[in-house]
């Protein structure tokens, strides 16, 4: 089994941790999206979307997080030989699909500086017409991606779109910390799949240092972060990379190759 992903993607945090957590081998293969490697002709004839992460188990390809996320419960649930299979409950489902209802990408490019996600757009598009000369069979593919690029800084100068996200984003933290003064985990008193799903949201407003506005004024979730932080899984899948000072060497290095790749012009 290989799993294309990489650290800065939301949903790749959400396989790695069910791996993880599931106890399931892998391969793992590093893609970093902001450098474009995602765009590369290999990967992009298995996945024209471009989105991490990719799960490939021999002849079959899944790219939708939650079908990935159950296929790896499959294999685990399978792999145990239990008498009394167990898959996770409709509760656990419904709060991952609630979970997987709110798209990042918009709320995050808001809260990064202008200069530096300009900067990395630029870059990305080059990229796309460098990858659409060298694969000229997958020019219309490509052009998709490119539009898209265009596309997501005009939404971006639009404020009801990152509004409606900041807005979906606070409903979904409210349900949680209202669940949450229930039971000690999302679904239940055992940690489940629900909280593979949570896990890197609550994890991408302490990158992008909103916790005070977002996490400390919801105490449930607060303890909550405090409590999942101490697994295992979390640890070697987001502490790793962005736990401290650890945040600022993942993010200087990508930067570092992105300026490097501008000046030479190699896309």
């Amino acid at each position: 089994m290989q799993l294309y992903h990489h650290p800065f993607s939301l949903d790749s945090q959400k396989v790695r941790l069910a791996l993880e957590e599931k106890g399931i081998d892998y391969t793992s293969y590093h893609v970093n999206p902001i450098t474009g490697k995602n765009l590369n002709s290999s990967l992009f004839r298995m996945n024209p979307s471009a989105r991490l992460p990719v799960f490939q188990n021999g002849a079959h390809i899944i790219f939708n997080t939650i079908e990935i996320i159950q296929y790896i419960e499959r294999i685990a649930v399978v792999s145990s030989g239990a008498d009394d299979m167990s898959f996770s409950s409709r509760e656990v489902v419904e709060w991952m699909h609630k979970i997987q209802e709110w798209n990042p990408k918009f709320f995050t490019l808001s809260h990064i500086s202008a200069k530096y996600r300009l900067y990395v757009s630029k870059f990305i598009r080059r990229v796309v017409i460098a990858r659409m000369t060298e694969s000229p069979d997958l020019a219309g593919a490509y052009h998709c991606k490119l539009k898209e690029a265009y596309e997501t800084e005009d939404k971006l100068k639009n404020p009801e779109v990152v509004k409606r996200s900041k807005e979906h984003l606070i409903r979904l933290l409210d349900e949680v910390e209202t669940k949450l003064k229930e039971t000690s985990y999302l679904a239940g008193e055992e940690f489940s799949l629900a909280d593979v799903m949570l896990i890197p949201v609550v994890a991408r407003l302490v990158l992008l240092d909103l916790g005070d506005e977002y996490i400390s004024c919801r105490p449930k979730i607060a303890a909550y972060w405090n409590l999942v932080q101490r697994r295992p899984s979390y640890k070697k899948v987001i502490g790793k990379y962005f736990h401290g000072w650890r945040k600022h060497k993942t993010l200087i290095k990508t930067w570092c190759f992105i300026r490097i790749r501008s000046m030479l012009r190699k896309y």
